[in-house]
């Protein structure tokens, strides 16, 4: 009996795809990878996937996981392999408001789970511009950022405990609520980030916090990024910390997004060099207290900041949201960074970066020299979650012939200024070169030592993150 005829004997409930049904499964979002694969399967419980994985195994049959389909480093390609999508498997399995705590399966929509806590009162923040499509399994196992990292971190840093599937079906329960444990080796934290290549995550069991009581949010103008560097540390300070979100638009984004909203209102009259959308949040009931003059505390003192910024030149203009639509009009400029990154006459190469906080205007600079010297004609923008350091520099060469080139000139000064070229999005296929030119060979062959010990078959999501190894 083939693979497939074993499938659906064995699972003859759970959907199992072929041929054009399974089009959504053969481009990613960006369209930059395009397979047909062998078949998708949809199962809707962790016992599915531990079956199928036993046949997968059994049958030596390669596996990718995919989830909302929403990422950009082509993890989910998956030429003539088993699609395995989790996305039936989305139930919210419990909100506690006391343990502030959410149990969830891996397809459950990011949006849908931030939804279910804020009826709780409760907030889930992990946030970006894909949360309407991208699953709990997704960002664990890109261990993806956000928006709200400068305060929250990393989805690794909300996560308590996994649930997954190993390559031959055996169950790894580490469903914990435990925010300590400290019993061996911290396998939890080995299979976030690992892209799928360890293991199929099926459940989570995530960090809920709550919701903010006052939140306010603006755009301010700085003449330099050291000025906005210095603007966000006296907001922190000024504030108690209670800076969320920290974002970084330059000129050229602005105008790109004005071009391509031309009936929507920019936030200036006038083009700035830097533009910052900053929000500040706080749950204590003295910062939603209005001021004398009506004002929640907390607005209150950013206006207060903010005034004090510009007399001392540091903020050359601001313009904070009046109300819930203004706000939203603010995060949609930002949160179309995506569509802006692959709306255009040519493709872009979009690096995902991450440097320390001081050496982010060096680089800058040396793009700036760097750039023209390996593409004169090329065009560059970017946007940023500046608090926490992560940039995203997207590129549009002159011709698809020179991305290599150019992702290693922007990786090579990224490594000499002490960043890293993967900061949230993954690695997947996109940057196995990136991989391979700048992650020490101790760690990549000890990568691949893992990989080896817990998928010796090699059928998950093989030839992803890792490079191959120079025998």
């Amino acid at each position: 009996m083939n693979f497939l005829a074993s499938l659906a004997e064995a699972l003859p409930q759970t959907p199992l795809l072929t041929g054009a049904d399974c089009a959504p499964w053969v481009k990613d979002w960006t369209g930059a990878w395009t397979g047909e694969p062998m078949a998708v399967i949809r199962p809707s419980s962790t016992e599915e996937v531990s079956r199928i994985m036993q046949l997968a195994h059994a049958h030596g049959v390669p596996v990718v996981p995919a989830g909302g389909l929403s990422g950009l480093v082509g993890g989910t390609h998956a030429p003539d392999a088993l699609v395995l999508s989790v996305d039936r498997m989305a139930h919210i399995h419990k909100i506690d408001p006391v343990t502030r705590v959410a149990v969830a399966q891996a397809g459950t929509i990011l949006h849908t789970l931030r939804e279910a806590a804020a009826e709780q009162g409760l907030q889930f923040p992990m946030t970006f511009g894909a949360q309407g499509s991208a699953t709990i399994g997704g960002i664990l196992s890109t261990n993806a950022g956000g928006s709200n990292v400068l305060k929250y971190g990393n989805t690794r840093d909300l996560c308590l405990g996994i649930e997954a599937v190993l390559p031959d079906g055996t169950v790894l329960d580490l469903m914990s609520a435990l925010h300590k444990d400290n019993t061996g080796y911290a396998l939890k934290h080995l299979l976030i980030g690992a892209e799928g290549t360890l293991g199929i995550i099926t459940a989570a069991t995530l960090k809920l916090y709550p919701t903010p009581r006052i939140r306010t949010t603006g755009f301010l103008a700085c003449a330099s990024l050291a000025d906005a560097l210095t603007t966000l540390n006296q907001l922190q300070e000024a504030s108690s910390d209670a800076v969320e979100a920290f974002e970084f638009m330059p000129a050229n984004y602005m105008a790109a997004y004005s071009d391509l909203h031309p009936t929507e209102r920019a936030p200036f009259e006038a083009p700035y060099p830097v533009n910052i959308l900053v929000e500040l949040a706080s749950t204590a009931p003295r910062d939603a207290a209005l001021s004398p003059e009506g004002v929640p505390i907390l607005q209150d003192t950013f206006e207060a900041s903010l005034a004090a910024l510009m007399e001392d030149g540091l903020v050359t203009d601001a313009v904070i949201a009046s109300n819930d639509t203004q706000r939203a009009a603010f995060w949609k400029i930002r949160e179309s960074a995506a569509e802006l990154s692959l709306h255009g006459p040519r493709a872009a190469i979009i690096n995902d970066i991450a440097l320390p906080l001081d050496e982010i205007p060096t680089f800058f600079d040396r793009m700036a020299v760097a750039l023209p010297k390996v593409d004169a004609g090329a065009t560059d923008m970017t946007v940023a979650h500046l608090g926490d350091g992560n940039i995203h520099y997207t590129v549009r060469p002159t011709s698809p012939d020179l991305k290599d080139a150019i992702m290693a000139m922007v990786e090579a000064e990224v490594r000499d200024l002490g960043g890293s070229f993967s900061a949230e999005h993954g690695v997947g296929l996109s940057k196995l070169n990136s991989m391979a030119r700048h992650k020490p060979a101790a760690a990549l062959a000890t990568m691949q030592a893992i990989k080896n010990a817990i998928d010796p078959t090699g059928i998950l999501n093989a030839g992803k993150v890792i490079p191959p190894l120079e025998s």
